[in-house]
């Protein structure tokens, strides 16, 4: 961040001076949402700026910048076209979301939009904005709409309770390895959960043990979920799960403690009050399917917005 950062000011910022411009590193990259490390720069990486511009001077500035730009930057090369992009705010939002948050967000585009790039636009930095549009995307996207949000929430906890029985199911057969492999998918679940609780994006599978780490308050929560996934029998994974779905349920709502016992009948009671409080009566009517990433993993769906868009229309009817 700091590398693009400088790189911003000190090359590109001087090489369009008097043209009007957003820039920002967001987008796809480990650097975007701060986990980059040393093996991110042995793969093609280096100093990375969006600018944003007029829709009919891209070109123009395009030039510009591929004439003015060094070759290489604080140790690492600099390509345009690759590292420097230059769009128009809307094309390029368009492109990454599926659709242009500038010309207003529903429900289809809320529900179709990977988590994964909801943070990629959210998360980041805005190092100028003189188009006056990155920051109110980013607002605007921070996190979902009321309604939208208790639901994406109540599906997740659905998920939860779906997969909470498999475990110890598969141990009572003597299918140990079964057992271990719904433990650990369902300790992945129980970190989106706690990350969407918080009201932050889970990001793609690789990243999502390092978010739910970053999160304040979690420590105890994270040893109990690791002491699940490496337990040796099923009946240390039941209890240890559990314990952790019990410690959930306190984040999800301090003020009513969750009886111990280590059953999870209270899950249904969550997702009851989630829906309830949903105060739009077609939102609440939605099967609890969810966004795009509850109901759909595959990244050859995740990784096309036009995908994403016509499973959601189907699913819901949108």
């Amino acid at each position: 961040m700091q590398l693009s950062r400088d790189f911003y000011v000190q090359a590109v910022r001087p090489a369009i001076a008097g043209v009007t411009h957003s820039a920002a590193l967001i987008g796809p990259g480990s650097e975007v949402l701060a986990f980059d490390t040393e093996r991110s720069a042995a793969r093609g990486w280096g100093p990375r700026v969006v600018v944003f511009v007029a829709e009919e001077v891209v070109d123009e500035v395009t030039a510009s910048l591929t004439g003015a730009l060094p070759g290489v930057f604080g140790g690492y090369p600099v390509v345009v076209g690759g590292g420097i992009q230059v769009a128009g705010a809307s094309a390029w939002l368009s492109g990454r979301l599926g659709f242009d948050p500038l010309a207003g967000v529903g429900v289809l585009d809320w529900l179709s939009v990977p988590w994964q790039r909801l943070a990629e636009v959210t998360r980041g930095e805005v190092f100028h904005d003189g188009l006056g549009v990155l920051e109110r995307v980013r607002s605007v996207l921070r996190w979902y709409p009321t309604d939208l949000g208790r639901y994406v929430v109540a599906c997740q906890w659905w998920r939860v309770a779906r997969l909470a029985s498999f475990p110890r199911r598969c141990g009572e057969t003597g299918d140990d390895l079964g057992s271990a492999v719904f433990t650990a998918e369902l300790v992945g679940e129980l970190m989106r959960l706690v990350l969407l609780t918080r009201r932050r994006y889970p990001p793609y599978a690789k990243w999502v043990g390092g978010a739910f780490a970053r999160l304040s308050g979690t420590a105890e929560l994270g040893e109990t979920l690791s002491l699940a996934v490496g337990a040796s029998d099923w009946r240390s994974r039941e209890r240890l799960l559990g314990l952790a779905g019990e410690r959930v349920a306190a984040l999800h709502d301090r003020t009513r403690p969750v009886p111990g016992g280590g059953g999870w009948g209270f899950v249904d009671g969550i997702v009851e009050e989630l829906v309830a409080g949903v105060a739009d009566p077609v939102v609440r009517g939605f099967p609890l399917t969810g966004s795009v990433d509850q109901f759909g993993g595959c990244s050859e769906l995740l990784e096309d917005p036009a995908r994403c868009r016509a499973a959601v229309r189907a699913i819901f009817g949108l």
